[in-house]
């Protein structure tokens, strides 16, 4: 108990950036939306990908505080859903299986776009690798 708030902030902030790092691609290196499965799994959940990448979108940017937002499949059910975590928490701990991650930290973002989080999530969407997203775990 008494390492516990180290663990999940440490072993949190080691899983939650390597999987960020491992799900982008340089820009233009990937396709600009899923296909397959996770197309029709976002279909069924948010009626389409402009839809789902708006309400993602606009959660991201009304998080406050550090932390991340996810998209995450329900093993249980299947279904996939927007969730977002403080700090270095992530939707393991939660038995959830995080198919796409955004650090929200002012760390992530700060030397380019200062306090314009809006912009360095739009401009994130053009660095997804959807073909690992796609492959991670549905």
């Amino acid at each position: 108990e008494d390492i516990r708030i180290s663990v999940r902030n440490h072993g949190g902030g080691h899983f939650n950036h390597l999987f960020f790092w491992k799900i982008m691609c340089p820009p233009g290196a990937g396709a600009v939306e899923p296909a397959g499965e996770l197309q029709e799994k976002i279909q069924k959940y948010f009626g389409d990908f402009q839809k789902f990448k708006e309400k993602f979108s606009q959660t991201a940017g009304g998080f406050f505080g550090s932390g991340w937002i996810w998209l995450v499949l329900e093993s249980w059910s299947g279904k996939l859903e927007i969730i977002t975590t403080p700090n270095q928490d992530n939707p393991l701990a939660q038995g959830l299986t995080p198919l796409l991650g955004l650090d929200l930290w002012e760390h992530a973002y700060y030397l380019k776009y200062q306090n314009r989080r809006s912009e360095y999530i739009e401009a994130w969407w053009h660095l997804v690798n959807w073909e690992i997203v796609e492959n991670w775990s549905l």
